[in-house]
């Protein structure tokens, strides 16, 4: 995410680094080189200009001020500050005020209205402890209804629908009669989108709008459309008046132009932001977060937070103690795999460590290693599991003739997992740093 966005501020922020102070001349510079990394990440030129003229005023104002902090470091808070800013401030809550709340969905075709529709009723649901009832009210695509059905049932929650009904206003007034005799707390009306914006599309969803009075209009747009996206959020924002934006796809080649224009052109907030497909992937947007991301100072505080969600702390006690006995086992290395994955995608979340994003950013990492890693111990008996010493030539040939892996794949494995158990119990000693350092060196030359 950003990563060519985040490429370009760093250049022009790096070249501070060797000056002693900041002066009208390297302000200037420094300031020339975001406004063209901005204007490249989609970003409105005007917007982009505004932007970076207050940086410039920010920058002259400091002269004899903070004589102890670093120029470079000093541009970078200000930049960091006015990110922040630019985006929004602080995250923006979610209204559940009414009984039930109504969450109303608009957006283009193709943006991700549906997909969201079930990642936000699982947030809901799993995160607000709300019953969700979702609403099928695109009438015109094929199969849109069979979609947000398939999605319903993947993440637990109840479906309205009525297949034989061509008008969205009744459907959405139907679901939430229903919605109110069954005490569901949350509506979620997914509605119809077209390619592009149209008359028809505006006056439908704004008579839905009418219908239902929401709580929550929330515009979905796909972030790699960068200053289209913007410019649709716009047009619709003037005839529906939406409330937050939601940012899709930001897993993808995402320039960042959306993500720091919508805000400033439409005063409405980014609400959340979605990356994958998986029904999980859907975080709060928090302006901050972001703007470190940006910058490439990671996001820690959303690992943890990601972390956490997913910590079992009796399974991670029992961890602890099998390490300390040097029995930590494949079943144990399975169990904290399995974690892992509940937390996303593997690059993204290196990414919100500080400093990895940046080390990472040519480096290809397959979260569908995971799958050959567990082909092979899943070909594993349960005693070989559990007694990774058991593992001989003749069981090594066998495991990777059951898990499609050649012997040396299954060898190299077995190898750095028992490496990777020795350093585990070096850990827990405390006391013996060089030995644990030399398993690590080993670890990367094999």
């Amino acid at each position: 995410m950003f990563e060519s966005l985040n490429e370009k501020l760093e250049l022009a922020l790096k070249s501070l680094r060797g000056e002693r102070t900041l002066t009208d001349l390297n302000i200037a510079d420094s300031v020339k080189e975001i406004r063209r990394a901005l204007v490249a990440a989609d970003v409105n030129y005007k917007i982009a200009k505004e932007f970076t003229d207050k940086i410039k005023d920010k920058a002259l104002g400091t002269e004899n001020v903070l004589k102890a902090v670093k120029p470079g470091e000093l541009m970078v808070k200000i930049v960091m500050d006015e990110l922040v800013d630019l985006m929004g401030g602080q995250a923006s809550g979610i209204n559940l005020s009414g009984q039930p709340a109504v969450i109303l969905i608009a957006g283009l075709q193709g943006s991700g209205k549906t997909t969201f529709t079930g990642k936000l009723s699982l947030f809901l649901k799993s995160k607000k402890n709300k019953k969700v009832l979702v609403v099928a009210c695109d009438v015109y695509r094929p199969a849109a209804i069979d979609q947000l059905t398939v999605i319903a049932e993947q993440v637990g929650v109840e479906i309205f629908k009525d297949p034989d009904n061509k008008e969205p206003v009744v459907i959405s007034r139907q679901a939430i009669e229903y919605a109110k005799a069954n005490k569901f707390d949350v509506v979620i009306i997914d509605t119809a989108g077209r390619t592009s914006v149209d008359e028809d599309m505006m006056r439908e969803i704004a008579m839905v709008k009418d219908a239902v009075l929401p709580q929550e209009t929330l515009f979905v747009v796909d972030a790699m459309t960068g200053q289209d996206a913007v410019n649709t959020a716009a047009t619709f924002n003037e005839r529906i008046n939406f409330d937050g934006v939601v940012l899709t796809k930001m897993d993808g080649d995402t320039k960042g132009g959306a993500a720091l224009s919508i805000k400033y052109t439409t005063g409405k907030p980014i609400k959340f932001v979605s990356a994958g497909e998986k029904m999980d992937a859907l975080d709060v947007f928090y302006p901050d977060r972001m703007a470190q991301r940006i910058l490439g100072m990671g996001d820690i505080v959303s690992f943890v937070e990601k972390a956490q969600e997913q910590f079992d702390e009796k399974e991670a006690r029992k961890i602890e103690s099998k390490i300390k006995q040097n029995k930590f086992d494949f079943n144990d290395f399975l169990a904290q795999m399995d974690q892992i994955k509940k937390m996303g995608d593997i690059k993204s979340l290196l990414g919100m460590i500080p400093g990895v994003g940046s080390a990472l950013k040519n480096v290809d990492i397959d979260d569908k290693a995971f799958k050959k890693v567990e082909a092979m111990i899943q070909s594993m008996t349960p005693k070989e599991r559990a007694n990774p010493d058991l593992l001989n030539m003749s069981r090594k040939n066998r495991i990777a003739a059951g898990s499609g892996r050649t012997i040396h794949e299954v060898t190299a494995f077995i190898k750095q997992f028992e490496e990777m158990k020795k350093m585990m119990f070096m850990m827990t000693k405390g006391n013996n740093m060089a030995g644990m350092m030399r398993q690590m060196q080993n670890m990367r030359r094999n």
